[in-house]
């Protein structure tokens, strides 16, 4: 399997570890909980996760999964996820979900991550991106703002999708082929 290593000199993506279980599990608070997760994570599912994502890089399969580093030692600070395919894509859409540990929140790795995500994006032909924001998120997406991704309204949310609660999501898009240019 090819491991890409993307990096902007201060955070740096890599695809997601088994070694890098402890760390998700030290990293995970409330706040992932309730806007990633959906629950609270377990070392067994953590690590199945993990064995999944390494399987998608390995079959080029529509999710890439990229722990987030920081620093000189590469220290795990949270995970940015690429879906290539799924309920309310367009084909060319890509959805971007990114998550920080509280340590690296406020100092502006998450908008880092998801630029080098989405220019891994557009080189794998991804057109759009794509950030599906709870409407009580503002962190979020302030995050997809800074990145430079558009509010584009929010559709109705798709069957078992959706916030907490069910609700849409507001949706926020990059064009891919105008970033790279």
């Amino acid at each position: 399997m090819h491991e890409p290593s993307l990096s902007d000199g201060t955070i740096t993506l890599t695809p997601l570890r088994l070694d890098d279980v402890e760390a998700q599990l030290t990293g995970e608070d409330r706040l992932l909980v309730r806007w990633l997760n959906g629950g609270p994570g377990t070392r067994d599912g953590v690590e199945a996760y993990v064995r999944h994502c390494r399987e998608q890089w390995e079959s080029a399969g529509p999710l890439r999964a990229f722990g987030i580093r920081a620093g000189t030692g590469g220290t795990l600070a949270g995970t940015v996820d690429l879906r290539f395919a799924g309920a309310g894509l367009a084909p060319g859409q890509v959805n971007v979900a990114y998550g920080l540990y509280p340590s690296g929140r406020g100092r502006g790795p998450a908008a880092r991550a998801v630029l080098l995500a989405s220019g891994y994006a557009a080189g794998q032909g991804g057109r759009e991106a794509v950030i599906q924001v709870d409407p009580e998120n503002p962190a979020s997406a302030a995050v997809a703002r800074r990145a430079g991704f558009a509010l584009a309204g929010r559709p109705p949310a798709p069957a078992g999708r959706g916030s907490a609660d069910g609700a849409p999501m507001d949706r926020y898009v990059l064009d891919l082929r105008a970033a790279a240019r």
